[in-house]
C-alpha cells in the first residue's frame, strides 16, 4: 500500500443531522474531496482529462463502516491511501480520525469511463503517476 494522503475537515453546522451527528451521506463526500485532493497533488489534472481525451473517475464500488458519529465542531482527519491500481481500476482505502481515532473507513473501487460511459483502460502516464 502507498503513504497514506492526510486531508484536515471541520465539520460545521450543516454538516449535522437533527440529531446534532454528521448526516452519514457527508463523510462521502469527506472522502471525495480528500481523494480528489490526493489525485490532484499526484499529478492528475482530472478536468483536462475530461476536456482534452473526454475520460473522468467514477465510483464503482463502496463498502463503507461507521464506527462512531463525529458532531459539529469536530476536526477530522481523512487519509487516503492507493491499494492496488491496475489497468483499468484503482482501488483506495480511507479512514476519518478524530483525535486519532477511526470513526469511519471506506474501501473504493475507481474506475474510467469515456464521453460513452464505458469503461476505459488507464492511460500509462496516470498509472506511473498513481504507483
Amino acid at each position: 500500500m502507498s503513504p497514506y494522503h492526510s486531508y484536515p475537515v471541520e465539520v460545521f453546522y450543516e454538516d449535522t443531522d437533527m440529531a446534532g451527528v454528521v448526516f452519514y451521506a457527508n463523510y462521502l463526500r469527506y472522502i471525495e474531496r480528500a481523494r480528489s485532493t490526493m489525485v490532484r497533488e499526484l499529478g492528475v489534472d482530472q478536468g483536462a482529462m475530461k476536456e482534452q481525451e473526454g475520460l473522468a473517475f467514477v465510483v464503482r464500488k463502496v463498502e463503507a463502516d461507521y464506527l462512531s458519529a463525529a458532531k459539529f465542531a469536530d476536526q477530522l482527519e481523512v487519509r487516503t491511501q492507493i491499494e492496488a491500481v491496475t489497468g483499468a481500476r484503482i482501488q483506495f482505502w480511507q479512514e476519518i480520525l478524530r483525535a486519532g481515532e477511526v470513526i469511519f473507513t471506506a474501501r473504493l473501487t475507481v474506475v474510467l469511463i469515456n464521453e460513452a460511459g464505458q469503461p476505459a483502460r488507464l492511460p500509462a502516464n496516470i498509472r506511473l503517476l498513481l504507483h
